[in-house]
């Protein structure tokens, strides 16, 4: 007898194939094709700055959601630091992983991510993709970076394990990302293929231990990164390695929940793969869900992708068995997240903690106590790069801001790579000529893995050897300026300190 091979119409499979899917979608309600999946199977759904206008809001848009399925996923990329929905279009008023990791206190990283879930869990959110276990062991990583918790294993362990007890705490089921570890790569996998080219040896003595904590800790999703590790397999990156996923991660270390994917859009394998091709290697090699909708936020790219896992079934390219596993863990992740929000009591009510913890994690180094606080308004110079697709572009950043609130003509320049070319006087006019007189500020981010921005900092110290400097992003180890100041962070608290400490008490 021969059996009929099941088609894109099957009910039951295609069913199960969006039950794997974790999409985004656009605008601040959720729109009928949203609604009308969720009735077909959906079991989960991202939201992005795009989604969120206020609390409230957000409130009311998971509440719609939830009415067609009460055990509905929620997902969020909230990080804190740079990378934050909640915040995006403000700025994130709490410092990311690095500045707490600077910090190095447990109980603080627990009552940060604490105060995350409080909100997360007051507007209906169910799992938080955070935090990043990755070591960032290369500096010029241009993926990673701040937010991780430093370059040092150990460190990075115990404040991953901190912040998931903090968030999960407060109701919501934290992430551990990107397995095996994405610190020590020099590629952003939302443009290539980055490869971690350690030995296995070293795998295991650097970006394990995280993950490790995190279990330990008791997180019940990990999250795959899109990343090449030839010392476990030359063929396949992590989020479609079943030696990676299977091997690795389940029978080694032992971990038997959710393995989502990271964005299934992103550069790294959709290039190679396709998304659709993407989504049912990442599934055969043994993750449970697929996130998809930084970029790809549509009815039809959902469909593509439930399509292709049901022809995959069909073709007998990816088992049915491994589809329904997939499923159930699902469903196991759902009931339990579901279950423990329902435990925790909602609590709106959020502290200064992040606040708190910018300024503490702030390092001051030269001629501060001559020059700070500051006698006059100065002129800012911020030298802005280009960031990662994690990063919001509509997030804003900088220290002239804030500290125009507390230095009444203080006056500001943004400066982008294509406005400085190297040449003899370029940056005069814009920042040396209205600092004439006054205090000169100049803020950069990373300046160290960018040349250009490196050569204006350079360029500005020159010209002002009593210029404060101000590095918001990672740390090169040199101190030019004669004030330098390091937030270990770029979000909006992370500039109020910085805006703190340059201006002095409020006047």
């Amino acid at each position: 007898m021969t059996l009929s091979r099941p088609t894109q119409t099957d009910p039951e499979l295609r069913r199960l194939a969006l039950s794997v899917l974790q999409p985004g979608f656009v605008g601040t309600e959720a729109p009928d094709w949203v609604l009308r999946a969720i009735g077909d199977g959906l079991s989960s759904v991202v939201l992005f700055s795009r989604n969120i206008a206020a609390p409230a809001q957000v409130a009311r848009l998971c509440a719609q959601l939830r009415a067609e399925n009460p055990e509905l996923i929620i997902a969020i990329d909230e990080e804190a630091g740079d990378v934050t929905r909640l915040e995006g279009w403000t700025g994130s008023t709490r410092p990311g992983n690095f500045a707490l990791g600077a910090v190095d206190d447990v109980e603080l990283t627990e009552a940060v991510a604490r105060d995350i879930g409080r909100e997360l869990h007051a507007a209906g959110v169910s799992l938080d993709y955070a935090p990043s276990a990755d070591v960032n062991s290369n500096p010029r990583n241009p993926v990673i970076g701040l937010r991780s918790f430093g370059t040092a294993s150990d460190l990075v362990a115990r404040h991953t394990a901190a912040w998931i007890r903090g968030l999960q705490a407060a109701g919501v089921a934290a992430c551990a990302k990107h397995f095996p570890g994405h610190g020590d790569t020099a590629v952003d996998s939302h443009h290539g293929l980055p490869s971690y080219d350690a030995t296995v040896e070293e795998i295991v003595a650097t970006s394990l231990p995280p993950f490790r904590a995190a279990l330990a800790a008791g997180v019940r999703v990990v999250m795959t990164g899109h990343l090449l590790v030839p010392a476990y397999d030359r063929k396949h990156p992590a989020t479609l390695s079943r030696i990676l996923i299977e091997d690795l991660l389940r029978k080694e270390l032992g971990f038997d929940g959710l393995v989502v994917t990271d964005g299934i859009e992103m550069g790294a394998v959709a290039d190679r793969y396709g998304i659709d091709g993407a989504t049912v290697g990442a599934v055969a090699a043994g993750a449970d869900a697929v996130c998809v909708g930084g970029e790809s936020a549509d009815e039809g790219t959902v469909e593509l992708l439930s399509g292709a896992l049901v022809d995959a079934v069909a073709s007998g390219e990816l088992a049915e068995e491994r589809l329904r596993e997939a499923v159930e863990r699902v469903r196991a992740f759902a009931a339990w997240s579901t279950a423990h929000a329902r435990r925790v009591p909602v609590s709106a009510i959020r502290g200064d903690i992040g606040f708190a913890a910018a300024r503490r994690a702030l390092r001051i180094s030269g001629l501060a106590d001559e020059l700070l606080p500051l006698r006059a308004a100065p002129h800012v110079v911020e030298l802005v790069p280009t960031t990662n697709l994690a990063i919001g572009a509509e997030t804003p950043w900088g220290v002239a801001a804030p500290l125009r609130e507390r230095l009444p003509g203080t006056t500001f320049a943004r400066l982008h790579a294509d406005q400085f070319d190297g040449r003899a006087g370029v940056l005069a006019e814009p920042a040396l000529q209205p600092a004439a007189g006054r205090p000169l500020v100049v803020v950069v981010r990373d300046a160290a893995r960018h040349e250009w921005m490196s050569g204006a900092l350079a360029e500005l110290v020159h010209a002002r050897p009593d210029a404060v400097v101000v590095e918001m992003g990672f740390p090169s180890g040199e101190t030019p300026g004669a004030v330098h100041i390091l937030t270990h962070g770029a979000t909006t608290a992370s500039g109020v300190a910085a805006a703190e400490a340059l201006a002095g008490p409020r006047r």
